[in-house]
């Protein structure tokens, strides 16, 4: 038998490859002598940089740059296995976490150490950079990553803007002349799950400022500069991002990487599995176990679990999912190419419990469903 394992991480809990050991682990209790292919997943979220370093066997690069208030802070990305792919996690660099409750002000929030991220993987020579755009404490449409890669946002003086998304309403021109040469010769992908534009009723500033600390007067402000940055965007780089889905994803990150470096936005998990070479990981595959924390009705919105199954179907492959939760509306995952569920929890309890016996549940969870699945085989 031949089983490829590929589940994302359990947030703040496992990696994924993590995950897949203890998987491992079950199975063997009951297969010994089955192939297993353990491929570590991601969505483009939390854990993309590990799992993808992890599965191609690069590395982590710790790096200190200039956090969301201005402070250095410290962050790291990943070097693919092929030493040219580099993959970053906004969050590292401009993440939520790293803005204290009280300071949370987006009006002031940049992502320039995003900047310095990708500029430090040009430094490496890296011509292919991935970019993970969830988490993000920011809503400036990624002007200060642009500033950090040499791009001028300037006033109405022609001086440089200061940080932050309430700055954007300063904005006079943009001139890309001394934007980093490499960009040119560099392909940019985002990875991003979500399809809001820059601005509107589900854009950056409606929809995800508030989760950022904004006041309804700050979200106010916020659009109407978005849609001025949108504009000036328009007329200097002659690049219409106002509408594109997903440009409002991390407070219009996305618009400021298609703007600056030309990237293109992708589901998080299309562009792990593609990455990866998930898929000819499947040939004469018998079963493809993945996973995730916790499957919901929400999971079939580009997360991890449903992009493996969607591949292992063209395949004719039955998937089976290991979770550590299972919750309301869950369901719908059927109708995605997921044909069991298996929860880690034999019986009540909490969250805390699981996760602090998640090294005995999960390898218990894999080996109760290899013993279903052998009732079936033998």
């Amino acid at each position: 038998m031949k089983i490829v394992v590929a589940p994302d991480s359990f947030k703040g809990n496992l990696t994924a490859l993590e995950v897949a050991n203890l998987i491992e682990k079950g199975i063997r209790r009951v297969y010994p002598k089955a192939k297993i292919v353990k491929t570590p997943m991601a969505d483009g979220g939390e854990g993309t940089v590990r799992s993808l370093v992890d599965a191609t066997k690069g590395r982590i690069i710790r790096k200190e740059v200039t956090g969301p208030l201005g402070k250095r802070v410290k962050a790291s990305y990943g070097i693919l296995g092929d030493g040219k792919t580099a993959i970053i996690e906004m969050a590292s660099a401009s993440g939520l976490p790293l803005v204290p409750k009280k300071k949370r002000n987006p009006l002031l929030t940049t992502t320039y150490g995003t900047g310095e991220l990708i500029k430090a993987a040009l430094d490496r020579g890296c011509r292919k950079i991935i970019v993970g755009i969830g988490g993000s404490a920011t809503v400036d449409g990624g002007a200060g990553m642009a500033q950090a890669l040499g791009a001028k946002l300037l006033d109405k003086r022609g001086r440089e803007i200061s940080f932050g998304g309430g700055a954007l309403g300063n904005l006079e021109e943009i001139s890309v002349s001394e934007l980093d040469e490499r960009i040119k010769k560099t392909k940019v992908l985002v990875a991003s799950d979500v399809d809001n534009p820059l601005t509107g009723a589900k854009g950056a500033a409606r929809v995800y400022a508030p989760q950022k600390g904004a006041t309804p007067s700050m979200v106010k402000r916020l659009e109407k500069n978005l849609k001025r940055y949108a504009s000036i965007i328009k007329r200097d780089l002659k690049k219409d991002i106002k509408n594109v889905p997903g440009t409002g994803a991390a407070g219009g990150l996305g618009a400021g990487l298609i703007a600056f470096l030309d990237a293109r936005i992708r589901l998080g998990v299309d562009i792990v599995i593609e990455t990866i070479g998930l898929e000819k990981n499947l040939k004469d595959t018998d079963l493809v176990i993945t996973g995730e924390g916790k499957m919901d009705s929400q999971t079939i919105y580009g997360k991890t679990p449903i992009g493996v199954a969607k591949l292992a179907k063209k395949h004719n492959i039955p998937v089976v999912a290991i979770v550590g939760e299972v919750d309301e509306g869950v369901e719908v995952v059927y109708k995605h190419g997921i044909d069991g569920i298996m929860a880690t929890t034999p019986y009540p309890m909490t969250s805390t419990q699981a996760i602090k016996k998640s090294s005995q549940l999960i390898p218990n969870a894999s080996d109760r469903l290899m013993r279903l699945i052998k009732i079936r085989v033998d």
